[in-house]
Parts: structure tokens; sequence; C-alpha cells
């Protein structure tokens, strides 16, 4: 789940792009309305980089894979733009075409629509699918946030709720990201967001590695200093290539390791974890020191103390030894 899956460029048959003008048409009617959310964009293969993976870095985003013609998906999406504008800006609602994007589909592997995905800090978290009332979204949206703070996942300074004070939350009217003149954003995460919406992984990477440099207990810029790393890992990947050639070959340490990161992306973490565990009790010497390596890496994703991470030590010490 990278650029290259995602390229405007991709073929999109007829009826896809009679969707998305259908939704577009849709979107226009809402804005002249007066009815428009501020808090909620259409994404498609175009922008779902910028609008959901780099977004989710500063602000949790909440996408809705939705079907046109379906009045269960129609049902749904009422119910998570009412949420949403009364979230203040807590989190930002993405709404994907079923129709108009079936390769971000097949990359997301949505089983039906209506679907609810989570995106925050990068990692991706599958939710319901199927038809919900506002209310039965509203308190499953409540739960996961509540789990997220928990974990530590949560940006600086957002208050673990689904709903807040409209004008109140972390981002205003649609802007994207971390602003740097917000008292509640760090000056480190704010100059990484800037050069994430430029594209320049490696510059956001540098900052906050210059970050811990400065302070080695800053857990909050290890895990994003690793977010970052992953993103920027996979940016010419292509999943379906990779998985293959880690079937082909389960001895090639930097296929494993590229499989593991798109897992890691797409929040299976134990699959992630135990492939590289395998991989090292396959391996020695220097091949087995970069997979242990690079599994202690992905570890920083997930905050200290993480059950998943524990029995994950656990198993690479018993492969180790």
């Amino acid at each position: 789940m990278q650029p290259s899956d995602f390229s405007p460029n991709s073929a999109v048959d007829l009826g896809a792009r009679k969707a998305a003008m259908e939704r577009e048409a849709k979107q226009r009617a809402a804005e002249s309305a007066g009815r428009t959310n501020p808090y909620a964009v259409n994404v498609d293969e175009s922008n779902f980089q910028a609008e959901v993976l780099e977004r989710s870095m500063s602000v949790p985003v909440v996408l809705a894979v939705l079907a046109g013609w379906s009045e269960q998906s129609q049902q749904v999406e009422s119910a998570l733009d009412n949420i949403s504008v009364r979230s203040g800006g807590n989190w930002f609602l993405a709404k994907l075409d079923s129709e108009a994007s079936p390769q971000l589909m097949q990359a997301l592997r949505v089983p039906s629509t209506p679907m609810i995905i989570v995106a925050v800090q990068g990692q991706i978290m599958p939710g319901p699918a199927g038809p919900a009332t506002e209310d039965q979204l509203r308190d499953w949206l409540g739960q996961v946030f509540g789990a997220l703070a928990e974990q530590g996942m949560l940006p600086p300074g957002h208050p673990g709720t689904v709903e807040g004070e409209p004008g109140a939350g972390p981002e205003q009217q649609g802007e994207q990201g971390a602003q740097p003149g917000d008292p509640s954003v760090r000056p480190v995460d704010a100059e990484a967001q800037e050069a994430l919406e430029r594209g320049d992984f490696e510059e956001a990477a540098t900052v906050y590695e210059n970050a811990v440099k400065a302070d080695s207990g800053d857990t909050e810029s290890k895990m994003k200093l690793a977010q970052v790393r992953l993103i920027g890992r996979l940016q010419d990947v292509d999943p379906e290539s990779s998985r293959q050639a880690a079937a082909e070959r389960p001895d090639d340490v930097a296929a494993q390791c590229r499989v593991a990161d798109i897992d890691m992306y797409g929040g299976k973490f134990e699959d992630a974890f135990d492939r590289l565990v395998d991989t090292v009790r396959r391996t020695s010497d220097d091949d087995r020191d970069q997979v242990r390596t690079h599994l202690l890496g992905l570890f920083e994703l997930l905050p200290p103390g993480d059950p998943r991470v524990g029995a994950a030590r656990r198993k690479l010490t018993s492969a180790l030894f």
C-alpha cells in the first residue's frame, strides 16, 4: 500500500469513472446547499497517500469505504458525517467510492461495503463491515479512540474522544496536518509534518532522528521515526509481487523484511513479527543479524509495553538461543 498502488494513472473502467463523477456531483450539490462537512474529503488512488496515510501522522483518519448505489452505504455515510461534524476536527473522515477505486479496494482487502477503516500514525486498522446506526458507529469509534489513547498512539493534545466542541479540534475546516503556530503541536511534529507534506520522507525522518538524539527518552519521537521510515521504505513496493518473491525465496532476507513491512503497514503486527522470527531461525551470521535488527526496528512502531511486542521478544530470544 504505497503510491505505486494508488497512481492516478492506474487503469479505471468506465463504470468506475461514472461512479466518481456521480460522487463529485453529489459533493458539489452538498456544498451549494451549505451541507458540506469541513472535516471530510473524497479519496481515490490519486490522493489516498496524502489525505489518509500522511494526514494520519498528525490526526486520526476514519476511512469509510462506500458503494454509491447502496442504501446501507448512504446511511453509514450520513451517520459518519453527523458524528464527524460534532467532532470539531478530533479526527478526519475520508470517503472512498468502491466502484471508482477498484485497485484501492484490492490493496485494502475490503470484503464488502460499507466498511470502516481507521488510519492512525500511518497504520491501517480494519473495522466493521455492513450496516450500522449512528449510535453503533459512535460507540465503536469511542472504543477505538479510547484504546488508542491508552496505547499512546494518538497525537499530542488529542482528547481521546469521538466528539467535541465544533472548531476546537486539531484540524480546522479541513486543513491538513500539524500547523506550526498551534500551541498543542510539538515543534518537532510540525517540522516533520511540513516535510511529509512535501513528500520528503528522508527529511521527516531526520527531524525525528535529531529529536531522539537530543532526548533518548522521547518515546513519541521514536515511534514516529519508525513510522516515517516504514512508509518511506514502502514507497515503490508492490505488495503482490513482494509476497510472491517471499514465498518463492524463504531465505531471502530482503524479501522477508519487505513483506513484514507490508504486514506492519496493514496492522498485521503478529504476522510481521512471526515472519521475521521464523526467518531468524532459518538464517545465520550476517543474514540473521540483519533480520534481527529489522525486527527490533519494527518493535518501535508499537508503544512501550505492548503485549504483542513482549510476546515477539520472547519468541526472538528462543530463536536466537
